[in-house]
């Protein structure tokens, strides 16, 4: 999926669920950091986290941050 095709599906992911109201630029920002902790969580207890797992937790960190970023206008492609 191109970054395009990923905002687009998230942009309607949120407007099924009327989310865009509770999704400020603080409220993601908040969201990233809780998601990262949870990303870090799978590798708590050693180098070996379950992969799904994984996978998962950085899916909700990516979200968010492309989330962010169209919320402040920002493209993620020229910022990195």
């Amino acid at each position: 999926m191109s970054g395009d095709a990923a905002i687009e599906a998230l942009r309607a992911f949120v407007a099924e669920r009327d989310w865009s109201q509770f999704h400020t630029a603080e409220n993601l920002a908040k969201s990233i950091s809780i998601e990262a902790a949870e990303l870090l969580e799978r590798f708590q207890w050693g180098a070996d986290a379950d992969a799904a797992g994984v996978e998962e937790e950085l899916a909700d960190v990516l979200t968010y941050c492309l989330l962010l970023a169209d919320r402040l206008g920002l493209d993620p492609e020229t910022i990195v």
